[in-house]
């Protein structure tokens, strides 16, 4: 049912952003598997290595804060177009040299990501163009299937990227010539998302209702906020703290759990988490045919407690077959207030502020999940302490979830008003 409502109201422009939410997630995937396997390969040391990594992350989020705060005023073809252009300067500056300070400032200015994950100002951007030009009804089942192709370009990206390394080597070209090769991909996509912006129409513009001819000049404005500041301010708050809660027990730091407590081998790690990421994948669907039932903020916090009980119970499993088992179940819903949170936030803000509203909640909540590993990994380090990120990071959750409850149940998005 979902589909048959998604095919007929994905616009020209939606079309397009859906390719280029594709090809970039594809290039983030395609990039992250050789990335730092490139980086040993030309000689950087593993200190140096993290700080390139470190200031990727401090430099994204910069960058980004900058440019989704002046999307709407700017022209968001504009500043989209100008984060196409940082990802190949980043793409082609790593591929063409070894100098390491050259590397830091493509790092630092540029857009690359090592995780395989969103950076930059993309999603922020393509989240408000999309719900500039969907109705209001059917802006949470678009966000789901933008989510789903979004995940599933990752771990093509991922998988094509190792395979092409291969290949390369087979047919004689040096290990650092095929990692370069795959570099050089990643700016060769940026070019591809580069003439797919240019294609967009005016209509993924924001309204100039709300602009006047002298708004940058105005001293309410805040980073590209005003009438939304408010509401804007205590989700950033909160999604911050949901985010925080969730870096105690990111993939990396689940798969040492289970491989100290049950000796679990990689390979049999990378087929459970595969099988789990699917399931999240599928869940966005699912969520979008809840909230048009119950609605954005009780889809959010009515599926995301279940999922936090679950995540506490994943320790207390006396054997690997339950554990699992609790954790594919969790796994099922724990993403099903993704697509409802991206769609809530761009309701509740006037539409003259959404990338701006977008870019601020996208930081909040990666400041709030770059600071929990320095709490969780100490923890891991114990046995006595192993289970208790999964314990903090449910408990914190479910204070979450009540919070935006009790703070939002009476703020209705404008399709449930």
């Amino acid at each position: 049912m979902v589909t048959a409502k998604f095919m007929p109201i994905l616009t020209g422009d939606g079309q397009l952003l859906f390719c280029t939410r594709m090809v970039r997630l594809f290039a983030y995937g395609f990039l992250s598997v050789v990335l730092v396997l490139y980086l040993v390969e030309i000689g950087l040391t593993e200190t140096r290595i993290g700080v390139l990594l470190s200031l990727t992350l401090v430099g994204d989020t910069l960058i980004s804060l900058w440019l989704t705060t002046v999307a709407d005023r700017l022209g968001r073809r504009r500043v989209l177009i100008a984060g196409t252009s940082l990802m190949i300067f980043a793409g082609l500056l790593f591929a063409l040299t070894r100098n390491f300070y050259l590397l830091l400032a493509a790092a630092t200015v540029g857009v690359i990501s090592p995780s395989g994950y969103e950076v930059g100002p993309f999603l922020s951007i393509e989240q408000a163009a999309l719900s500039q030009i969907t109705r209001d009804e059917l802006r949470t089942h678009i966000f789901a299937w933008y989510n789903l192709v979004g995940t599933f370009a990752t771990a093509l990206g991922s998988l094509v990227g190792g395979a092409s390394v291969q290949a390369l080597e087979r047919i004689s070209l040096s290990p650092i010539g095929s990692y370069r090769t795959v570099v050089a991909g990643y700016a060769v996509l940026g070019l591809v998302m580069t003439i797919l912006f240019t294609r967009l129409s005016p209509d993924v513009e924001a309204s100039p209702i709300g602009f006047n001819s002298v708004s940058h000049l105005i001293p309410e404005s805040w980073f590209g906020l005003s009438r939304s500041r408010g509401i804007v301010l205590k989700l950033s708050a909160l999604f911050s703290l949901d985010a925080f809660a969730g870096g105690f027990i990111i993939q990396s730091l689940f798969a040492y759990w289970f491989y100290v407590r049950f000796h679990v081998e990689p390979a049999t790690l990378g087929g459970i988490f595969f099988g789990a990421n699917i399931l999240a994948g599928l869940s966005y669907l699912a969520a979008a045919h809840v909230a048009s039932r119950i609605g954005l903020i009780k889809t959010m916090v009515f599926t995301h407690i279940p999922s936090n009980i679950l995540l506490i119970l994943v320790p207390l499993m006396p054997n690997l077959p339950l554990a699992i088992t609790v954790l594919l179940v969790r796994f099922s819903i724990s993403q099903m207030d993704v697509p409802t949170r991206q769609s809530y936030t761009m309701a509740v803000v006037a539409p003259e502020e959404r990338s701006a509203a977008a870019g601020i909640t996208g930081i909040a909540r990666t400041i709030g999940a770059s600071l929990a590993p320095l709490f969780a990994t100490p923890m891991l380090a114990s046995t006595y302490l192993l289970s208790v990120p999964f314990f903090v990071a449910g408990g914190l959750k479910i204070v979450y979830d009540l919070a935006l409850y009790q703070s939002f149940k009476a703020v209705k998005p404008p399709e449930e008003g």
